[in-house]
């Protein structure tokens, strides 16, 4: 693959990956409107590499944490411990998106790649990240949830398998309508991710592996360093903005993306231009 094409696919990952804009989604868009042609399943997933490495850097300290709370418990499942609570509420979460996502893998996901159906979910959930981050209250951090909040969580997360749904917005939009703070929305929405890339990341390194496909294995080297650093950026970029601000920027982003891409795939945008 050319160098360049790996390049702006894996600084557009990583610039929206944490953002509740969907990466996938863009990713996909990219192929449809650039010349370069659609870099397929494993590549995508190779550059959502770069991102977990990014997210693990930033939270290294609640990872350190997470560790020493299962040292201290001995691995046994625990909620007293902090640290411990993290890891199982983590695994908890992550459990829906692993058995839906077998499925998805048995039966393929080439029919989800579509722009019609991305303009759709880009728009759709878009304006429910609007409606939960309006009316939700902001009164629980993630030292508040419960096994319960992290299992709907985690199902929300299932939804993110559709590209243009976002996997950090659906899951924010879920931890908002549990009266999650925004930043620990956005915190607990990171860490959640990490597991998750990682079990797809390993099934498409395997097959790369079974294949012997160098060439495919150089691309996603390259792709993971290049996600990286425009993840690193991302992160620090969102978590500084939740500070202060909503999500609203994204909803309005994702509103008028979710349009543009409607009116292209129905046919009206080439009607309007000629």
């Amino acid at each position: 693959m050319d160098t360049i094409h790996i390049f702006w696919l894996s600084i557009l990952q990583g610039l929206t990956e944490f953002l509740p804009v969907s990466s996938s989604g863009h990713l996909i868009i990219f192929s449809k409107f650039t010349p370069f042609p659609d870099q397929g399943l494993a590549l995508d997933v190779a550059v959502h590499v770069g991102s977990i490495l990014a997210v693990m850097i930033y939270f290294s300290e609640d990872l350190w944490k997470i560790f020493k709370g299962l040292l201290k418990t001995y691995f046994i499942p625990s909620f007293k411990n902090p640290g411990a609570k993290l890891f199982w509420l983590i695994v908890i979460g992550t459990l829906p998106v692993i058995f839906i996502g077998l499925i998805l893998k048995e039966t393929g996901t080439e029919w989800l790649r579509s722009t019609k159906l991305i303009g759709w979910t880009i728009l759709g959930y878009g304006l429910l990240l609007f409606v939960a981050d309006k009316f939700g209250m902001t009164i629980r951090k993630i030292e508040h949830l419960n096994a319960w909040d992290a299992f709907l969580i985690g199902c929300a997360q299932c939804l993110a398998l559709i590209p243009g749904t976002s996997r950090s917005g659906v899951t924010v939009t879920m931890a908002r309508f549990l009266s999650m703070e925004r930043r620990e929305a956005a915190k607990f929405s990171m860490l959640l991710s990490i597991p998750a890339i990682i079990a797809a990341a390993a099934l498409v390194a395997f097959e790369m592996y079974q294949n012997h496909n160098m060439a495919e294995i150089i691309d996603a080297i390259d792709g993971i360093t290049y996600s990286f650093a425009a993840s690193i950026v991302a992160i620090y970029v969102v978590m500084w903005w939740l500070k202060k601000s909503t999500f609203l920027p994204f909803v309005i982003y994702r509103i008028i993306l979710g349009g543009f891409l409607l009116l292209d795939s129905y046919g009206y945008l080439n009607k309007f231009l000629d």
